[in-house]
């Protein structure tokens, strides 16, 4: 979300400004922490960037950490929990598998959002979110796993390798971009290669 569409946010109708939601503040706070980081989430920049004043903040929150605490809680049900509702419609779970590493691999191209957070995995607010997330992440894959019959144990270490290889094409988006097919044919070729290495065939699994 670029500046301009956030302060958009801030008016209604005919340039009529409405009231900013806790949502909003949220939603501009987690644009920062893709810009800059969390040190990018300050107050008063939000504050100019939404076309409004602090009082607007306090409104909503008490602190500034409460105010990250909404944006990670925000991320978590966009970046994780909407995805996976997403792809639920389909009852294949081998179909569900294939679109869901087609969508998370394309994502992790522009995912300057989960670049940041991992680099600061390590924040206090962050940990536990990072670990929450990662864990749902990979127990949901693994039950699609199960669904192909796949044994717990070995679905799980499936379902490891899967998330690995999605924080890997983040890494690689991030730091060596050139490293990535850029041509939709070449992509799409690489999507295929890799869900026929991440699925299991018939009577592989142990």
């Amino acid at each position: 979300m670029n500046t301009e569409s956030t302060r958009a946010g801030a008016a209604g109708r005919g340039g009529t400004r409405r009231r900013l939601s806790g949502d909003d503040w949220a939603r501009a706070a987690l644009t920062a922490i893709g810009e800059g980081g969390l040190g990018a989430v300050a107050v008063e920049p939000l504050a100019a960037r939404l076309g409004t004043t602090k009082g607007s903040f306090y409104w909503h929150f008490a602190n500034r950490e409460a105010l990250i605490e909404a944006a990670l809680k925000l991320w978590e049900h966009e970046h994780t929990e909407s995805l996976i509702s997403r792809i639920e419609a389909d009852s294949d779970p081998s179909a569900r598998l294939r679109q869901l590493f087609a969508l998370v691999v394309g994502y992790s191209r522009n995912d300057s959002i989960e670049v940041a957070l991992l680099a600061t995995a390590d924040h206090p607010l962050v940990a536990p979110v990072m670990r929450r997330v990662t864990e749902r992440r990979v127990s949901y894959v693994a039950s699609l796993f199960e669904e192909l019959a796949v044994p717990p144990a070995e679905a799980r270490r499936r379902a490891l390798l899967a998330v690995s290889v999605y924080l890997g094409h983040i890494q690689f988006a991030h730091a060596a971009p050139d490293t990535l097919p850029t041509d939709p044919d070449e992509w799409r070729l690489h999507i295929e290669e890799m869900s026929d290495t991440l699925l299991p065939k018939p009577g592989q699994t142990r």
